[in-house]
């Protein structure tokens, strides 16, 4: 293995780099940048999760909001509950912890978020504006994938990349970044014919399909970039990527952990997301 890219220490500089803008921000307008979580149902996992985001808001300077509700909640009333933070000035950021409690409509509550708050980058407004030139708020995950391979130097322009997964979250999204930064990009997915010979060519490889260590090192370019954003739970209770490390490492030129590679990113991006919405929307 040539590098081991490191998600933790790239996300403690993006986040070192938020902490100066919130501390200019608050200084100009006299107030903290502000995000709010907003929780239905008690997912044990969006717990953790939401409590990480707390943490990291806490290390970056951002008032940190949560509101939490129960499963019962309809769609109706959760709709009117980001209603009325669209229209808190306090609050910069919005972001609902998913998954939503059954029969709430994902789709519905995402656009109900006004996407000069939405910090998780996937109100339709946002999706279209990535597509057409880059949107100022980006999803958090392929924006996490796209830093670190600029922070690992990895030259991208002309560069031949795979990303596995077509996922309106991270797949399509990551897609069009790449093709952003002039790599030619293919898209493959669960009926893509002839993966590995695909791979073979791939200088760079995002795997987000959700299917443990299915990548392996045989199926991989030497010195090829590989950044997996897979997190799969094995039945020991481990957590693996798609990406076989232990075959893939000896093949790749760069490579992310997981745990310890997309993971921290995908956090210290939202938290550049909401000290960007907060200084949109204090221009």
């Amino acid at each position: 293995m040539h590098a081991l890219i490191d998600g933790k220490e790239i996300a403690r500089l993006v986040r070192a780099d938020v902490k100066v803008r919130v501390k200019e921000f608050s200084e100009k307008y006299g107030k903290k940048p502000a995000l709010c979580v907003i929780l239905a149902g008690d997912n044990p996992a969006s717990k953790v999760y939401v409590a990480s985001k707390e943490k990291a808001c806490g290390w970056v300077g951002i008032r940190s909001v949560a509101k939490k509700f129960p499963a019962s909640i309809t769609e109706e009333e959760l709709i009117n509950e980001i209603r009325a933070l669209n229209e808190d000035p306090g609050i910069n950021g919005i972001l609902v912890q998913l998954p939503l409690p059954k029969g709430i409509n994902e789709e519905n509550i995402l656009c109900a978020v006004a996407p000069e708050k939405d910090v998780d980058g996937f109100h339709p407004m946002n999706a279209g504006e990535l597509m057409r030139a880059g949107a100022t708020l980006e999803p958090c995950t392929p924006a996490g994938c796209m830093e670190l391979l600029k922070r690992a130097g990895v030259p991208l322009a002309g560069a031949n990349a795979v990303v596995i997964g077509r996922s309106n979250i991270v797949g399509k999204p990551i897609a069009l970044m790449l093709l952003r930064e002039n790599c030619t990009v293919t898209v493959c997915h669960s009926k893509t014919r002839n993966l590995k010979e695909i791979l073979k060519n791939a200088d760079i490889v995002v795997s987000a399909m959700g299917r443990p260590k299915a990548v392996t090192g045989d199926m991989l370019k030497e010195g090829a970039a590989v950044i997996d954003v897979g997190i799969n739970r094995l039945e020991d209770g481990s957590i693996v990527g798609d990406v076989d490390f232990e075959s893939a490492c000896r093949v790749a030129g760069a490579i992310t952990p997981v745990p310890g590679g997309v993971g921290p990113m995908t956090i210290a991006m939202l938290m550049k997301n909401t000290i960007i919405a907060a200084e949109m929307q204090n221009a």
